[in-house]
This record gives C-alpha cells, sequence and structure tokens, in this order.
C-alpha cells in the first residue's frame, strides 16, 4: 500500500517542522513538502499533487480558505482532503473552511496521535469531524445564512435520482455510509457509490460540502431531528 502524501502549510517554521517530522516518523505517511504561505500552498499541491494537505489558516498573503478554494478548484476529479489545521475555532472559520470544501477541522493543540489519525481519516474518504457535530455547525449557519444565495454555483438537486437524493439528505443530517446503509437497506458500498455520484453531480469536494448543500438547498430543515 502506498504511502499517505501529506503537504503542510503553516507559517510559523517550528510548527511546520514538528509536523513534518511526525508524518516522516509515521508507517504509511510521508511528507510530500512544506509551504509558509498559502500561494506556496497552492503552487507546491498542483506540483506534488498530494493525497492530504494540512492547512493552517492565517498565513501571509493568501490565506489557507483561500488557498483551499484555489487548490481544490483546480484538482480536478482527483483533489487533495485538506484538513483545517489553526489555533482559531470560532465558529466562522468552521463555516468557511467546509463551505470552501475542506475535509474536516482540527486545533493546533491537537495530540499527535489524533492528529495522525485525522490524517489516515480524511484519506479514506471520510469526514474529520464527528458527524453530529457538524449537524449542529451548519444548522446554525443555515439558520442565520438561509437567506443568503450560496457562493458556489453548482447544479440544483433536480440533477439527483431519487436514490440520490435519499442519501444526501441522510448525509446531511449526520449519518454514516454504515448508518445510511442500514436505513436504506443497501450495501454499505453502494452508499458509497451514491455518494460519490451526487457529489460529483453537484460539484461537491467533500462529504463535508455536503452536509452544507443539504441545509442551503433546503432539503433539511434547521432544527428537525438528527436521525429520520
Amino acid at each position: 500500500m502506498n504511502a499517505i502524501r501529506v503537504l503542510v502549510a503553516d507559517d510559523q517554521p517550528l510548527i511546520r517542522a514538528g509536523l513534518v517530522a511526525l508524518l516522516n516518523a509515521t508507517d504509511g505517511m510521508c511528507a510530500a513538502g512544506e509551504a509558509d504561505t498559502g500561494a506556496r500552498a497552492v503552487r507546491l499541491a498542483a506540483e506534488h499533487r498530494p493525497d492530504v494537505i494540512l492547512m493552517d489558516i492565517r498565513m501571509p498573503g493568501m490565506d489557507g480558505i483561500a488557498a483551499t478554494r484555489e487548490i481544490l478548484r483546480a484538482a480536478g476529479a482527483a483533489p487533495p482532503r485538506i484538513i483545517i489545521l489553526t489555533t482559531f475555532d470560532l465558529p466562522v472559520y468552521i463555516y468557511s473552511a467546509l463551505g470552501e470544501g475542506a475535509a474536516g477541522f482540527l486545533l493546533k493543540d491537537t495530540p499527535p496521535d489524533r492528529i495522525v489519525s485525522a490524517v489516515r481519516t480524511v484519506a479514506a474518504g471520510d469526514m474529520l469531524i464527528a458527524p453530529r457535530i457538524t449537524r449542529d455547525l451548519v444548522e446554525t449557519y443555515a439558520h442565520h445564512h438561509r437567506t443568503a444565495p450560496s457562493r458556489h454555483d453548482r447544479p440544483g438537486l433536480d440533477v439527483l435520482t431519487p436514490r440520490e437524493t435519499d442519501v444526501l439528505e441522510l448525509v446531511g443530517r449526520g449519518l454514516t455510509n454504515a448508518e445510511i446503509a442500514t436505513h436504506l437497506v443497501l450495501s454499505e458500498a453502494t452508499v458509497k457509490t451514491h455518494v460519490k455520484r451526487l457529489m460529483h453531480k453537484l460539484a461537491l469536494t467533500s462529504r463535508a460540502q455536503a452536509v452544507v448543500t443539504a441545509y442551503e438547498s433546503g432539503l433539511i430543515t434547521p432544527g428537525g431531528p438528527p436521525h429520520p
């Protein structure tokens, strides 16, 4: 099995060095480069095509959220999974990061073993933030921004099949693939296929972004039950 290649983007040399050392010392992982600015992260992501990026939010010039947006726009069919890693835990950063397609969000004081686990989690295609926590965050966002137009020019839900719409709703409610499979009486592999197809049709780049879309589209009403 190939090692998970991780790009580290942070403007603090000590943090970059620590993360690079951690990655290179972990079986099945390696550092695929390091960037001290958002613009450099964009360049290195295009050059090295990492599997995962650990992205700081506040960097000189282009910040991490803008860099995330540019990287995912340019990545094509095989985008990297981006984890926002920062000392700032204000909701606006979480909303912005998820809305731009980041796969998750971690604070810099996260223990090393949890950072390693997070890299493996997103590399496998899963969300980093627990579904229930993500649902709570997005409900708060949707409640206050429901009338605002989406920042992304995406197709409407009418491009989805009825089954794909069902799956999107359950993703939005915070269910895992295994839970969706149980609820819809499908195999987990079939659920994964539906998730992949609906994300492609809606031009989404992460499962977390699918949660946001489920609320912004009105498929789920804020304040509704966590499970159908």
